[in-house]
């Protein structure tokens, strides 16, 4: 049995002007991108924010922030395997293959075989890598005087306390 022509018809639309269409989208610091937000996704807004200035702070250096991320780790754990890395860098261990062999083959870190266990990879930096980091941390030191702008010594560290309290804190067992 068919649908007679009246069902199957749409009704018209009214027209709506774009003004009236437009939901307005708070900017960082209005409404729940404020001060009334949770905690958890204001932290998540700030991460956004501070990974894409990196980004582009570090961008005529060749270097994205997951690489910045790993070279650090690499300068201050040297002998990282890569589930190591991916571990405190807080990226998959896929990513961090593609971030090794690419930062291997521009020659900023280098491969040396476990002394015990001969399958595990452990990678340290070059004197190029050490120098490509010694130009990001510079960039990114600038950051983070802007971060901290306006912060006495005490907030910066009652800050800095919390943030890393949070993660013990909420690390799964």
């Amino acid at each position: 049995m068919r649908k007679s022509a009246n069902v199957t018809k749409s009704k018209p639309r009214q027209k709506v002007s774009r003004e009236e269409a437009t939901v307005h989208l708070p900017s960082p610091g209005e409404g729940k991108r404020g001060e009334q937000g949770y905690l958890g996704y204001l932290l998540r807004q700030a991460h956004a924010a501070v990974r894409l200035k990196m980004e582009r702070t570090l961008a005529d250096l060749g270097v994205t922030s997951p690489q910045f991320a790993v070279l650090t780790m690499l300068n201050a754990y040297p002998g990282l395997s890569g589930a190591d890395v991916a571990r405190l860098t807080f990226l998959t261990p896929q990513t961090v293959g593609v971030i090794i062999r690419n930062l291997e083959r521009d020659g900023a870190i280098v491969m040396t075989p476990h002394p015990v266990h001969g399958r595990i990879q452990q990678w340290t930096l070059t004197p190029r890598g050490a120098k490509l980091l010694k130009a990001c941390r510079e960039r990114v030191i600038e950051l983070e005087k802007r971060l901290a702008g306006g912060l006495d010594a005490k907030a910066e560290t009652t800050i800095r306390r919390w943030l890393a309290n949070v993660a013990t804190e909420l690390q799964e067992d």
